[in-house]
């Protein structure tokens, strides 16, 4: 009963902080311990149900908890080749690789450690999967709170659609990414443009990289106006050069226009959660929307999302990194 109890709190916790603001990791960290502590009541009460239910979930617990680590970890590996054969061997496109190779180096460790029973392995064992254990809880609070965001419902009040920019190809030319995030602003566009009162602006956001011949934004409203989409409609934001930068000069953009006024903000998926934290911190009321990314490309972007998000509450995540590698030491020395 206790377990249902704290799930009901940080369930109500949960709802709370998605009234109060929907662009709150809390909110992922709140729904993740309500599931977990769910979780724990409904199998400490499996015993209650009909005969041979617990058992078959305990097997089933076990064939996941020993199989599965493996079949995902060969997964990552798997996807990190193909990230490398298709995108280059820049350190990004590297993390589902490395977090493949890292899960089968712990599962080495600890079986290293069961077949000698070196204390010294052993102490390393329990403070690496200690670590492990917090970072993969959060790592999975945030892939399951983005999925959930990322399926809100479109608000119709906006005043812009905000399109963030990323490379060009050649310097000039707009590459696949890209374009499927303009395809997905002009579709909200027009979806606000259906409602009464002044039509939406669409914002290109993105300046001029070292390697491109034209700020990002130029050929992005380029390509929508090649494709139909009304140029009195477009505003170029050319100045920006990271996700920050897109999110303070769009308002800027914004608030000298229309003061007090609010946007939808469109990326790509994997990266809609970790830019609606972006515009909640630089203060723009913008719900952010995604478009669709090759499923190759998803792994690897959303492990660097993750590490984002993670250093960007560096002192609190470190802190109880180091709280749980202390702990890890205290349990084995007192063993």
């Amino acid at each position: 009963m206790f377990a249902f109890v704290v799930a009901a709190v940080f369930l109500l916790l949960f709802g709370g902080g998605v009234l109060r603001d929907r662009r709150r990791f809390g909110n992922a960290v709140y729904l993740g311990l309500a599931v977990t502590f769910l979780g724990i009541g409904l199998l400490a009460r499996i015993d209650e149900t009909r005969p041979g239910l617990a058992e078959t979930v305990m097997v089933a617990l076990l064939l996941v908890l020993g199989i599965g680590p493996v079949v995902l970890a060969g997964l990552l590996c798997a996807n990190g080749v193909k990230m490398v054969r298709k995108e280059g061997r820049r350190p990004a496109n590297l993390l589902a690789l490395l977090a493949g190779l890292g899960m089968f180096g712990v599962m080495a460790l600890t079986v290293a450690t069961a077949l000698t029973g070196s204390p010294v392995l052993g102490l390393l064992t329990s403070t690496t999967l200690l670590v492990l254990g917090y970072v993969s809880f959060l790592f999975v609070c945030f892939v399951g709170y983005a999925f959930l965001y990322g399926r809100m419902r479109l608000r119709r009040d906006a005043d812009y659609v905000v399109v963030l920019g990323s490379g060009l190809v050649g310097g000039r030319r707009v590459p696949p990414l890209l374009a499927s995030r303009l395809d997905r602003g002009r579709q909200v566009y027009e979806k606000l443009a259906e409602r009464d009162g002044e039509p939406p602006v669409l914002i290109t956001s993105g300046g001029q990289g070292p390697d491109e011949e034209l700020p990002e934004s130029h050929a992005m409203a380029d390509h929508l106006i090649d494709g139909g989409f009304p140029a009195a409609a477009v505003v170029r934001e050319d100045r920006s050069r990271t996700t920050e930068e897109n999110m303070l000069f769009s308002k800027e953009l914004m608030e000298r226009e229309r003061p007090g006024s609010s946007c939808v903000i469109v990326t790509n998926n994997f990266h809609a959660f970790r830019a609606a934290l972006m515009a909640r911190k630089a203060g723009l009321d913008g719900q952010v929307v995604g478009s669709p990314t090759a499923a190759y490309f998803w792994p690897s972007a959303t492990l660097r999302e993750f590490v984002a998000v993670f250093l960007q509450y560096k002192g609190v995540n470190f802190g109880i990194c180091l709280v749980l590698v202390l702990l890890g030491v205290l349990a084995w020395g007192v063993r």
